[in-house]
């Protein structure tokens, strides 16, 4: 497989790319750089390991073992009892200060066969100032060539709600993680299985539909 996401130059200003950047408040520290153990660190690892996604929507599928710059990773799209397998590579990855901020984060690309064609980002970022630490998304996105006509109606009819609901639980979930944690709770981690492959979130459970749930490889063109 091979990157298929990466917008093109101006690729803002064009029809049909949706731009998202969000931002949620997950932790608070003292000023200055992130603390050993806080917030910034704890928030780094759920992005790591990808704990911060709804499972009723989507897991991610890997190798914890392998660098995290240049990862496949195998997405499952969940939605009713359709169960879509859409590929992605970890393409960039940032561990810095800029503008006042300490920041942490990884981007990944769509790769051929995925519903859509785009990049994301997400980071974990920490006012130095005033110790706030957010979680941030940014994404350039758009449907990619979906040959089933079925699919193509449902991804219309329901993929960018769906996007904008996993972007918002992502936050949510980010904020709940650490709130636990910093009740004494343990972060959740990826447990690879003998062949080194791991699912996230961690413990994810079942679905009822499960046993009867469509499987479809490569949904998009």
């Amino acid at each position: 497989m091979s990157p298929d996401g990466a917008p093109p130059p101006g690729a803002a200003r064009r029809r049909r790319w949706h731009v998202d950047h969000g931002r949620a408040l997950v932790g608070t520290e003292r000023p200055g750089p992130p603390e050993a153990g806080g917030d910034w660190e704890r928030a780094c690892a759920v992005l790591r390991d990808y704990q911060f996604t709804d499972h009723h929507r989507l897991r991610g599928i890997f190798r914890p073992g392998d660098p995290l710059l240049g990862r496949d990773m195998l997405l499952e799209g969940r939605f009713g009892p359709l169960r879509f397998h859409l590929g992605v590579r970890v393409t960039a990855t940032v561990d810095d200060e800029r503008d006042g901020t300490r920041v942490w984060g990884w981007t990944y690309e769509t790769l051929q066969g995925h519903l859509e064609q785009g990049r994301l980002t997400y980071e974990v970022v920490k006012d130095l100032t005033t110790g706030e630490v957010e979680f941030v998304i940014r994404a350039f996105s758009r449907p990619a060539r979906i040959p089933h006509p079925l699919y193509r109606l449902g991804f219309g009819l329901f993929g960018r709600p769906v996007q904008l609901e996993f972007y918002h639980r992502a936050g949510q979930r980010v904020r709940d993680l650490l709130a636990d944690a910093r009740s004494g709770r343990p972060l959740p981690e990826p447990v690879p299985d003998a062949d080194g492959v791991a699912v996230a979130p961690e413990n994810s459970p079942p679905h009822p539909a499960d046993v009867i749930a469509l499987l479809v490889r490569h949904p998009g063109a």
